[in-house]
């Protein structure tokens, strides 16, 4: 069901799940369809009633459109008829195209009306309905009549056209033209818009979706009639379904154009299909033929499901068309003879003999997916019951459709390249896997959701008898008998499957009798053959014995048992094997299995032994995987008797075991059939639900290397101790790593709680109960044939025999478990029967009885040269008694306890002889007592076999306790009382030991005999080794286990020393990621008592101080900055507008109301003293950040030039001076020098003085009269300048220009000036915008504020200032007469930002600066920040109360210590401004909107706040400077500390009481009133602008998003660029600003530098944060580089949905838009994210 998205909006969807996405080819709109979806469901406007009262449209209104769009719709088919080129008329198929194209062309105008026409509503779409279907119009106007020649030649060219299609009508095939060649070549159909027959659809399909009309090249009729088609065979249905087409009205002829032309976009919304419907369906095998010939079958293929899945979705519908039309027929032999047109002769077992024909992979049907669309429409139908009950019940279909499936059984054959490496490594096999999924499973399991109640079942019967006749044929074909063919591996078995999984299903839900629907044992030999084969075939993909044959076997071995397959493929298979297992002998069986496996050889008590198939190292893996194969087979119950909701929990956790998952990928990850996830089935447990019982949610976080966490869930704790399943994680793992991966969690998962500390083993899961009719299956665990492999690798692993593992020995001791656990009721009965086979082994085929039996002697084959012959002859010397008789003893032994050396491959080939012939006589001909290994060795190869007896003397008992101790390493490991004391519940998780315990405990619990046999042999002394004959190679294996240990010892204790060194690195470095680090850098600012700092140069080790000729500098990052510009005076941020009432006013910003303010002073004052009265820097200021590692100027030089040398492809440019730090790797472009140890005394620089304020005031005045000296020329001063050119080329030009004279030295000055500015305001805003946290800041720890002033404060030394121009002078006296310029006038000191002046004047002065000056700069600065303050505040009273207090001020003016009163001051400043013209005339806003009356207590907070940044400023200032510390306080307290660290004298009452005034107050506040009041010809509002100013900003926020990423999605992605007008293919969002921009567009490009690149640089001087709206992430553009940020949009899960693939609904994860922010705010993106690549200007 699918729905437009303005249905789906206008719809209430709470609680559903659904997935939103972009339809590239319209769509079906189900909304309103009751067949489809409920009417609960309807969205608002469907579900209204509106049809039942529509008036009727005036029948005289439409009289004309019927008249004439029946000759405009002829017009449009003459045009095409008259487009069609005959194939022998025109060779160049190029010709063909252009004329198509051209008609494509002119038919534009045409498809633009008929499409408004539709738009018109119901009553024209019904006139349209009429006339297309229309017959007697249709005749009439198509054939032409009598007297028009045109239209009578336009019908034969479409006749013509009818004809080379090869789907003539009757009447022509009665006439002779049946004869036709029909295409059947691959290609692809151009379906994208292009509409030349648009319109034939828009009459029943309604309104159009969001489908673009665009004109795209047409393949045209190339190919028509080129290739001949394969012939099928007899069995196909009626050949008429392929050959007949016949037109009735004009509907028919424009699908026939539109198929023909290839081009065709719509959307069908409406209920009247059936008309369409029958047309589609008639034209269906044309559609297919076209498609098959076509170039472009993926566009065509989406257009042709998006018609078809409108149609048959419907089961009315659908059944209708079956019915009427013969559709399921139509289709099967569609696709017959699809696929009959790439088949070739299968190679499978016997090459000359095999008639078996198999699809060829390589063929581009195949590769590329083309028949697609249509087993796409046939599972659609399939779903519908009516339906396949139809198909089900026709026995002619269900033939013809097995044959179909047989096309693919065995395809895609490999055969094992044993000499070269096979030269091409052919890609087809995902075609194969596709094909077999697509094609054969799928609409298996269609069916199969048909066959789940008792009343279908005849269905399920037929379907497995017309599988075991199609089967039986198979192997008739390929010519097989008893055995595969060597070295030859096919993954398709799709007939094994389909009667695998009808037989599963028969059993498990419709109760039939498993023996009623199995063949005889003839067949079932047969049929387990193949499967096994792959199964030993992976073991043989993993041991590296299909090397030669490339990756792409690994790739098909992967994929067979990968999650989207392996239900339809793997577990078929293993099933089918279980049945056979059930049902056959176990013997036979397990003889099969390891002759499969290669490993028969290997299965000998011999020390040495001979494999003529494998290598050495190839049969340690080998083995491994008979065993684990055997294991799965045992206990793998997923079609076994498992429920649903059973299969789905072992899924999920086995999936969770091997990793953390989110949640789409463990949607994706567990196999879909046969139950499905969506929890639809009744009385099922939901994914969701079975979710929350197996995981805990992991929410996403933020990691510190930078990377983001999605949600994830992890396995409870329960789900650990009680269902982690190895085996199910083997079976379900494609790479081997993910089991690895699966035990490392598991063992973490026991140390953490305590449960096991060492190396554990997989654990043993207790299996569900087996289904009745599988029982059989466990008497492959008690045969004796598996007895004894079991016996022989149990003696093979004590004895420490070459190719033994641990991973054997835990798969042995598996099997062992599961016999114990799964005991055969019947045993005495089946001991009799095979008591005849091998009984000198066991006595018996019961497990626990032959646990305890003891084998004395075996007798073997073995080389010449093996120790067994070797130590035969030293104890014959030794005896020195006649050879005859010692012969005859032997003999006699043997006699008495040991049979003929057991060969599992004659015991299978005799039984396989018993079966088939029947005859005793033959079947001991059968049987040789030879060994495999003698007969299959290659005549002539050294050494010679020879029998020897072996002296063995032990049970599975007693090599169970002798490993325990081999194991364990003590003599007495399990001691008598061991067994009175074991506790079963203790033993379910630990290593070998605990296993081997369990299992001797079950053996003891479940048989006397085995308890008193135990402990027997736990009650002998047993020596640690094997008998003394082998006691070299024991104390070797010992030895080994010792070098073992230490190794692993050494191993520990090295990783804990490298761990220790790691921790140790961590605590020193300065760490970006963690802000809370608390190391501290070794700066002047750290230790300013010292005479002399020390640096570390991080490249050369040296250590020692910074000197004039080998300077050391800091590692620096310089970038521009424009996040100060973007602080707004509100704490909320903006909103992003998703509506077009909403907007963002980028005015009230600090850059902007900075800009104005300059621009305003620029007007009316002279430019220098405009350029000394404020900072810049707010919009693409140069923020200056460290990691706090030092180096030398020059060891970074060298270090820069191995960087330029360095061909490894870096994330950065070596050319614009970019590195990375060489010890923390953090990114820098520059190396800023730190000053040379200080030349004078610090005590005295510190010393608190007593002078007075006049004296300091004076003492200041004579140092910046001080001449700037220029520094003597050394390599130090070298990279000062250096670094100035640097800090300068950091930021663009328009951000340093902003003087009436570029490039005048006033700008670089206030450049300078402003860098300092923009690096303190930077530190206030990381600090959280005050200074209340004091110094535990980490931006304050790597601050590299003290060395950036010393450069900046020696380039501004260079620069002198005019003393008549001088702001210290008219802030600290009294002139006379003011300086007057005949131009304009300076800058009032009321206009003045008091912060720039406080740094101009600490820079231009002599350094370093004694602390005293410092105080005295700062007291007088803040005598003039106040006055501001009183007289902003005075402009925003009414006239009353600035009367009121005028008048106040003016009563305390003679009172002591006026002026420091705040109230006698206020008053001095309202009655001296009074006198300017018009100063408070005018109503500023805040005045008018004011209306609370100003208190006391409300003007001392407001003159405070107005006062603050500047004491944060000087504070920090103080803090870089000197090194006082900054003490942390309350936010209420933050003033008077503040007053206090910088000797204001004041209370924390008043903020006037910190004034201090070195002439008389009110002298000096009427002298700068009196600048203001000068000011005669500056207009009244823009001079109280200037004086009303606010130092209060807000912190910087990115844009506020609304919580649901639809609401943006549905407003941005398609609206308008505003620059272009055209809707973008990528658009993109600014989260700074809100800008709205093309991501990548062309049209947008402004001197090659795309939209994006263009907006960052101008929003956030060259960084940029915007979200991809089509891709829901985040990209950061950072100067020349950019990269991925991720997502702060995650869906219910946590996860990013990027590209919107997975369309789940998203929502905004506060936590990550934090993080983004921050980062943005600490200027930490270079950091932090490590992806970046050079954008050039793309984006």
């Amino acid at each position: 069901m699918s729905l437009c998205a303005e249905c789906f909006n206008n719809g209430d969807h709470t609680g559903h799940d659904f997935n939103m996405f972009r339809s590239q080819a319209g769509g079906a709109c189900d909304c309103g369809d009751g067949n489809v979806m409920r009417e609960s469901g309807f969205c608002s406007r469907h579900r209204l009633k509106t049809g039942e009262n529509v008036p009727l449209v005036p029948r005289d209104l439409l009289l004309m459109s019927e008249m004439v769009l029946p000759r405009f719709i002829i017009t449009i088919i003459q045009y095409l008829r008259d487009g069609y080129t005959e194939p022998g008329e025109d060779a160049k198929s190029h010709l063909k195209e252009k004329d198509l194209q051209k008609v494509l062309q002119q038919l534009d105008l045409h498809i633009s009306f008929l499409e408004e026409l539709t738009k018109m509503g119901g009553a024209m779409r019904t006139v349209l309905t009429k006339i297309l279907t229309n017959q007697q119009t249709f005749k009439e106007l198509s054939m032409g009549q009598e007297e028009n020649v045109y239209a009578k030649r336009s019908y034969e060219k479409y006749l013509s056209a009818l004809k080379s299609s090869g789907l003539v009508s009757v009447e022509e095939k009665g006439a002779g033209a049946g004869a036709t060649d029909t295409p059947a070549g691959a290609g692809a159909l151009s379906l994208l818009g292009n509409t030349c027959c648009l319109f034939w659809a828009l009459f029943l399909m309604g309104q159009y979706g969001d489908t673009g009309l665009t004109l795209e090249d047409q393949d045209g009729l190339q190919g028509v009639g080129q290739r001949k088609r394969v012939k099928l065979s007899s069995s196909t249905k009626d050949p008429s379904i392929m050959d007949t087409l016949k037109h009735k009205c004009f509907l028919e002829e424009l699908l026939f154009w539109t198929i023909n032309s290839q081009s065709s976009t719509f959307v069908i919304r409406t209920r009247e299909k059936i008309t369409f419907t029958k047309t589609f369906v008639q034209h269906y095998a044309f559609i297919m033929k076209t498609l098959m010939k076509s170039h472009e079958s993926d566009t065509m293929s989406n257009r042709i499901v998006h018609i078809s899945v409108q149609l048959f979705s419907n089961e009315e519908l659908a059944r209708h068309v079956t019915e009427e039309c013969q559709l399921l027929d139509i289709m099967v032999t569609v696709l017959l003879y699809m696929m009959e047109s790439c088949l070739i002769k299968s190679e499978l077992q016997d090459e000359e003999n095999n008639h078996h024909v198999v699809v060829n992979c390589g063929e581009a049907l195949l590769k590329n997916n083309t028949y697609w669309p249509l087993v796409s429409d046939f599972i659609n139908i399939l779903s519908h019951q009516s339906v396949a009950k139809r198909f089900l019940e026709d026995q002619s279909l269900l033939r013809l459709w097995m044959s179909f499936v047989s096309f693919f059984q065995g395809m895609n054959l490999n055969k094992r390249e044993l000499n070269e490496h096979v030269e091409f490594e052919s890609q087809t096999y995902y075609a194969a896997f596709a094909a077999e999924l697509e094609a054969c499973a799928q609409p298996m399991w269609g069916l199969l959701t048909h066959c789940k109640v008792k009343e279908t079942h005849e269905y399920t019967k037929t379907v497995v008898r017309y599988c075991l006749e199609t089967l039986q044929m198979w192997f008739d074909t390929i010519g097989f008998v008893d055995e595969p063919a060597l070295n030859q591996l096919t993954f398709h078995l799709p007939l094994h499957r389909y009667y695998a999984m009808f037989l599963s299903k028969g059993v498990k839900c419709q109760g039939l009798d498993l023996d009623s629907l199995l063949p005889d044992q003839e067949m079932l030999m047969k049929i387990m053959v193949h499967p096994l084969q792959i199964q030993a075939s992976l073991s043989e993909i993993h041991s590296n014995m299909w090397v030669r044959n490339g990756l792409q076997i690994k790739g098909q071995a992967m994929t067979y048992v990968q999650s989207h397959f392996c239900n339809s493929m793997i577990d078929p298979d293993i099933y089918l094997l279980q049945v056979c297992a059930s049902r056959l002998d176990p013997d036979y069986f397990i003889s099969s299995v390891f002759e499969r496996f290669k490993v028969v050889d290997l299965l000998t008590m011999a020390s040495q032994h001979q494999n003529a198939v494998l290598d050495s190292e190839q049969e340690r893996p080998m083995l491994e995987g008979a065993l684990t194969f055997l294991v799965i087979l045992s206990s793998l119950r997923v079609h076994l008797g498992m429920s649903d909701d059973e299969i789905l929990r072992a899924e999920m956790v086995s999936q969770l075991c091997m990793n953390d998952r989110t949640h789409s990928s463990l949607l994706d990850l567990i196999p879909e059939n046969p139950n499905p996830k969506s929890g639809v089935v009744p009385g099922s447990c939901s994914f969701e639900e079975m979710l929350s019982a197996v995981a805990d949610f992991k929410a996403p976080v933020f990691e510190p290397g930078g990377s983001m966490q999605q949600g994830m869930y992890t396995p409870k704790a329960e789900v650990w101790e009680k269902e982690f399943d190895p085996i199910m994680v083997i079976l379900r793992t494609v790479y081997r790593r993910d089991v690895q991966s699966a035990m490392d969690r598991y063992t973490a998962f026991l140390k953490q709680s305590g449960v096991h500390t060492g190396n554990p083993w997989p654990p043993y899961k207790e299996r569900t109960a087996l289904h009745p009719c599988y029982k059989g299956l466990v008497r492959l665990l008690h045969c004796k044939t598996l007895h004894i492999v079991i016996f022989t690798l149990l003696y093979k692993i004590w004895m420490d025999h070459q190719n033994m593992s641990e991973h054997v020995l835990c798969m042995v001791l598996y099997l062992i478990e599961l016999g114990l656990d799964n005991q055969v009721q019947d045993d005495k009965v089946e001991e009799v029967s095979f008591e005849h086979c091998h009984d000198s082994w066991f006595p018996g085929t019961s497990l626990l009885s032959n646990l305890h039996h003891v084998i004395n002697f075996v007798r073997v084959r073995v080389p010449e040269t093996a120790p067994e012959v070797e130590r035969k002859r030293e104890r014959e010397r030794e005896r020195e008694t006649p050879a005859s008789t010692s012969s005859e003893s032997s003999t006699f032994g043997q006699n008495l306890r040991e049979a003929q050396v057991f060969s599992l491959v004659a015991e299978r080939r005799r039984k396989f002889q018993e079966i088939i012939n029947r005859s005793n006589h033959e079947a001991s001909q059968a049987v040789r007592p030879k060994s495999s290994s003698s007969r299959l060795l290659p005549p002539g190869s050294p050494p010679q076999l020879v029998t020897e007896i072996l002296e063995i003397g032990e049970s599975m008992l007693s090599l169970l306790v002798k490993l325990h101790q081999k194991l364990s390493g003590k003599q007495n490991s399990l001691s008598l009382s061991w067994l009175a004391e074991v506790d079963p519940a203790h033993h379910a998780h630990g290593d070998g030991l605990t296993a081997i315990e369990r299992i001797l405990a079950k053996a003891a619990a479940r048989s006397r005999h085995s308890k008193r046999c135990l402990q027997e042999i736990c009650g002998k002394v047993c020596p640690p080794i094997p008998p003394k004959k082998n006691s070299p190679g024991d104390k070797k294996s010992m030895d080994k286990e010792e070098r073992r240990q230490r190794a692993r010892e050494r191993q520990q204790k090295l990783l804990a020393e490298f761990a220790s060194r790691q921790k140790s690195f961590m605590e020193t470095a300065m760490d970006v990621e963690s802000p809370e680090t608390d190391a501290v850098m070794e700066m002047g600012s750290a230790e300013p008592l010292d005479s002399e700092v020390l640096y570390d140069c991080v490249i050369c080790g040296q250590s020692g101080p910074s000197t004039e000729d080998r300077p050391t500098g800091l590692v620096v990052l310089l970038q521009a900055s424009s996040v100060l510009g973007h602080r707004c005076r509100s704490d909320t941020p903006k909103r992003l507008p998703t509506t077009d009432e909403e907007h963002i006013y980028p005015e009230d910003t600090c850059g902007a109301a900075h800009d104005v303010r300059l621009s305003l002073m620029q007007r009316y004052f002279k430019d220098s003293s405009c350029l000394q009265s404020v900072s810049i820097g707010w919009d693409g200021g140069v923020y200056v950040q460290t990691c706090g590692h030092t180096l030398h100027i020059d060891c970074h030089k060298s270090y820069m030039e191995s960087l330029r040398n360095d061909q490894v492809l870096q994330g950065f440019s070596v050319d614009k001076g970019e590195f990375t730090c060489p010890l923390c790797r953090q990114f820098a472009n520059s190396v800023l020098p730190c000053r040379p140890g200080r030349g004078m005394e610090t005590g005295a620089w510190h010393a608190p003085s007593n002078k007075s304020m006049s004296t300091l005031v004076r003492e200041v005045e004579d140092l910046q009269e001080q001449l700037g000296i220029f520094p003597a020329e050394s390599n130090l001063s070298k990279e000062m300048e250096s670094v100035i050119k640097d800090i300068k080329n950091t930021t663009q030009k328009k951000y340093m220009d902003y003087g009436k004279n570029p490039g005048s030295p006033d700008n670089d000055f206030l450049f300078m000036y402003s860098v300092a500015r923009t690096n303190l305001e930077l530190e206030l805003v990381h600090r959280g915008g005050n200074l209340c946290s004091g110094g535990a800041s980490a931006a304050a720890k790597r601050s590299c504020l003290n060395q950036l002033f010393h450069v900046l404060a020696m380039h501004m030394r260079l620069y002198s200032i005019d003393s008549a121009y001088n702001p210290w002078t008219r802030l600290t006296q009294k002139l006379e007469a003011l300086y007057c310029d005949d131009e304009r006038p300076e800058v009032p000191m009321l206009f003045r930002d008091v912060p720039s002046l406080l740094i101009i004047f600490i820079l231009t002065m002599p350094q370093p600066l004694r602390k005293e000056h410092f105080t005295c700069v700062v007291k007088v600065l803040y005598s003039l920040q106040y006055t501001q303050a009183l007289a902003a505040l005075s402009v925003r009273f009414s006239p009353e109360e600035r009367l009121a207090w005028s008048n106040t001020g003016a009563a305390k003016k003679n009172t002591p210590n006026s002026d420091k009163s705040w109230e006698s001051l206020l008053g001095h400043v309202i009655s001296e401004l009074t006198k300017a013209k018009d100063v408070y005339d005018t109503s500023s806003e805040e005045t008018l909107l004011s209306s609370s009356v100003w208190s006391p207590q409300s003007i001392e907070f407001s003159l405070q706040q107005f006062c603050l940044p500047f004491l944060r400023l000087s504070c920090l200032l103080q803090h870089h400077l000197y090194g006082d510390s900054l003490p942390g306080c309350l936010v209420e307290e933050e003033f008077s500390l503040l007053a206090g660290c910088l000797g204001l004298a004041g209370s924390a009452q008043s903020s006037a009481a910190c004034l201090e005034w070195n002439i008389s107050a009110l002298d000096l506040i009427s002298q700068w009133c009196s600048e203001v009041i000068a000011l005669s010809n500056t207009p009244t509002q823009q001079s109280v602008s200037l004086l009303v100013q606010d130092p209060q900003w807000a912190a910087p926020r990115l844009l506020h998003l609304p919580d649901n990423y639809n609401t943006i999605f549905q407003y941005y992605h398609r609206k308008s660029c505003t620059s272009c007008g055209k809707t973008p293919k990528d658009p993109a969002l600014c989260l700074v600003c809100g800008a709205f921009v093309c991501l990548k567009g062309h049209c947008c490009k402004q001197q090659g530098v795309c939209e994006c690149v263009l907006h960052s640089q101008h929003c956030g001087a060259a960084t940029g944060i915007f979200l991809l709206i089509n891709a829901s992430v985040i990209i950061i553009i950072r100067g020349h580089r950019f990269c991925l940020w991720g997502s702060v949009y995650l869906d219910a899960h946590g996860e990013e949905d990027r590209d919107l693939r997975r369309g789940k609904p998203l929502y905004l994860c506060e936590e990550r838009y934090r993080v983004l922010e921050q980062q943005w705010v600490s200027h930490t993106f270079d950091h932090i994210n490590k992806r970046w690549g050079p954008h050039y200007n793309g984006l």
